[in-house]
């Protein structure tokens, strides 16, 4: 199976480090006229800086993804710079528990609840409700959202709104999925498995010690962690021509539960 994608833009958000950034370099590695942003901007300018090497075009721009302002300006220079005058792939990689750690929720501020829920739900929809109106002129599209086994299941972090916010994404992704597929717009989504990509979930398993490292462990039919890039390939395959009667669809990359 050979996937190419050869001048088409590509928005990937979230990518200074971990799966934003494994996603970035794939769909640079393969042609792509990647357009990466996050609030990080030194790793960003790494992230950049790798996939030039991988590739022949990346842009990246710091932008906070919950500002809707921000994100429309973002994908207006993307369109405008783009081959076609569109979108082709758009990747809802932004989100995460923002430095949060489980506790009872009658503890949780408003405050806390809604910040994780504007990163990873209303990042999401700002960014797929600016790139809708050039897709559907073009009538194709590729929107991945990347959500979390939490969305499916509970939260390893023990984070309520985290959890929460996953599985509202993936609820967001079906609906999106009946509302654009009439234009050729697929909207898929990815729920990773615990993979150490970050250094937010390098502190996690840390936080494990030992005998929780191999419990978790035990749990996987692999028995092993998986790593950025195996959630690359899941992106670079539904954003592919071979996905284009999928949609609506949550794809686990876990390694089995």
């Amino acid at each position: 199976m050979n996937i190419h994608f050869s001048d088409k833009t590509v928005i990937v958000t979230g990518a200074a480090h971990g799966f934003g950034r494994a996603i970035a370099l794939a769909f640079a590695a393969r042609g792509g006229r990647v357009w990466a942003c996050d609030i990080l901007t030194d790793e960003l300018a790494e992230t950049r800086r790798l996939c030039l090497l991988a590739g022949r075009w990346c842009r990246v721009e710091t932008v906070d993804v919950t500002d809707r302002d921000a994100v429309f300006a973002f994908v207006a220079a993307a369109e405008q710079s783009s081959r076609n005058g569109h979108v082709n792939i758009l990747v809802n990689n932004a989100g995460g528990v923002l430095g949060q750690v489980g506790q009872p929720l009658e503890q949780v501020t408003p405050a806390q609840w809604q910040a994780i829920f504007d990163v990873n739900v209303t990042a999401a929809f700002w960014f797929a409700q600016a790139v809708a109106p050039g897709m559907k002129a073009a009538r194709s599209g590729r929107i991945i959202n990347i959500s979390s086994g939490a969305g499916l299941g509970i939260s390893l972090t023990g984070i309520q709104a985290y959890a929460s916010a996953k599985a509202a994404q993936i609820g967001l992704t079906r609906q999106l999925a009946h509302e654009l597929g009439p234009w050729g717009i697929t909207v898929n989504n990815i729920a990773p498995g615990f993979i150490r990509s970050n250094p937010m979930s390098e502190r996690q398993w840390q936080s494990y010690g030992a005998e929780g490292q191999q419990q978790l462990l035990e749990r996987i039919a692999l028995k092993r962690l998986g790593s950025a890039e195996d959630i690359a390939y899941g992106v670079l395959f539904l954003a592919s021509d071979y996905a284009g009667w999928i949609t609506g669809q949550v794809l686990s990359i876990d390694g089995g539960k």
